[in-house]
């Protein structure tokens, strides 16, 4: 027999018997989709109100971690793009490229299907092949790895820095061989990794480097947005980022010849627009084409930038505040005020493993760093190699940080964390 899933927040005794008498037999959340574990808790807060106020029954909203957050104009612009019966890679494309190039002050922004497909081509056109190597670090989404593998490369994992788990400029330079190629810094969070000494090195030994600025969009240091320091920078729009297009990224440059590589090789090698009959390919390419659908998307999160931005800032000055004093939670850190922005706030604790479920049971959703990347069957390599993204990852974990929770909200988190410390 069918049993509608636990409501979170309702007292427990009388929630049973109210859940029971309005949804038994019903099964609504059992057969409706919205009702998945991957719909918007944004809905799911709002039927959990619905229902709670039929029942008399005050409830406690969920928490969310993160989730997207898509207005009129983004529906508007959606339906031109409809409209025009234009949804293919064409002139919203070139509009949201222009967008971007205008805000992060580069020359050039390549739009493409994703962020892994936007470090591939970044790497191809690199010139990474087989038989290179392209350093990466081992903290870092495993799709990172996994663009290198698709070049035909090896990726060479190394060890991350323990203040801001971002790539080791020590562990890169040890890590140089003849056959590498390219190196892939990621920008964890927002907080950017040791440019300056990661360029220096890669510059005295001739290796490429490709900034992953996924979690990074917009986020500066010294007036400088990242993902503009090294060749090129690969930009991420998919639904847990600043704005999204659904799925969807961007390759940007300063490079004239990179910029007629990247656009030959996202469109079967064509370096305009063609018709798909007799078009010239002058080199093999391949379909990774950011569509006017998706555009006209990001175009419309774009009106909200600024105040997103704000968001984001005022999240990370609230945990900040609420944290402060906790000897055994430490807020990585995130130089604000040098222009960084934190997309998400993480934080390192001793007990996470502990510390994440103690917070969904309260309905405070939260979100577990990446096992490191030599953990993973199809990278595995001893932990002796990384000892610091073996100690750090595991303590480390991204608290509720989207544009829907409120500094009220902050408050809750925070005060659920100093309980669970206490206990």
């Amino acid at each position: 027999m069918l049993r509608p899933r636990p409501i979170i927040g309702l007292d427990a005794e009388r929630a049973t018997q109210e859940r029971e008498r309005i949804f038994y037999g019903a099964r609504l959340e059992n057969d409706d989709p919205r009702f998945t574990s991957a719909a918007p808790l944004a809905y799911k807060n709002r039927h959990l109100q619905a229902v709670s106020e039929f029942a008399g029954i005050r409830a406690l909203k969920t928490i969310p971690w993160w989730e997207p957050e898509i207005g009129e104009t983004e529906r508007d612009l959606v339906v031109q793009v409809l409209a025009s019966n234009f949804v293919n890679d064409g002139d919203v494309t070139t509009r949201f490229e222009r967008r971007v190039v205008e805000l992060l002050g580069c020359r050039y922004a390549v739009g493409v299907t994703n962020c892994t497909s936007a470090i591939f081509l970044a790497l191809v056109a690199a010139g990474v092949g087989p038989g290179d190597e392209v350093i990466v670090p081992d903290a870092t989404f495993i799709a990172t790895a996994n663009a290198v593998s698709m070049a035909g490369a090896k990726a060479v994992l190394v060890d991350i820095e323990p203040e801001t788990l971002t790539m080791s400029p020590a562990a890169f330079a040890d890590a140089i061989t003849p056959r590498t190629k390219a190196v892939v810094p990621v920008h964890v969070s927002g907080r950017g990794a040791d440019l300056d000494a990661i360029m220096a090195i890669a510059t005295a030994n001739g290796v490429t480097v490709v900034e992953d600025a996924a979690e990074a969009f917009r986020s500066r240091r010294n007036g400088r947005a990242f993902g503009t320091f090294g060749a090129m920078g690969c930009l991420s729009f998919s639904p847990m980022k600043l704005i999204t297009t659904g799925q969807g990224g961007m390759v940007i440059t300063d490079d004239d010849a990179l910029h007629l590589r990247l656009r030959q090789l996202k469109d079967q090698g064509r370096s305009i627009r063609g018709t798909g009959g007799d078009d010239p390919h002058p080199i093999v390419g391949y379909n990774f084409k950011l569509t006017n659908l998706q555009a006209a998307l990001g175009l419309g999160q774009l009106e909200t930038l600024d105040r997103r931005m704000d968001h984001v800032r005022r999240m990370y000055a609230a945990y900040k505040g609420g944290l402060e004093g906790l000897n055994a939670v430490r807020v990585l850190p995130c130089d604000t005020e040098g222009g960084a922005l934190p997309l998400w706030v993480d934080v390192i604790v001793e007990r996470c493993a502990e510390l994440v479920p103690f917070l969904r049971e309260r309905g405070i959703d939260c979100r577990p760093f990446w096992h490191p990347i030599h953990t993973q069957p199809c990278y595995r390599l001893p932990d002796e190699r990384f000892p610091v993204a073996t100690e750090m990852l595991p303590k480390a974990v991204w608290l509720p940080s989207a544009f829907s929770v409120s500094e009220a909200d902050v408050a809750r988190v925070c005060k659920s964390i100093r309980e669970f410390l206490a206990g």
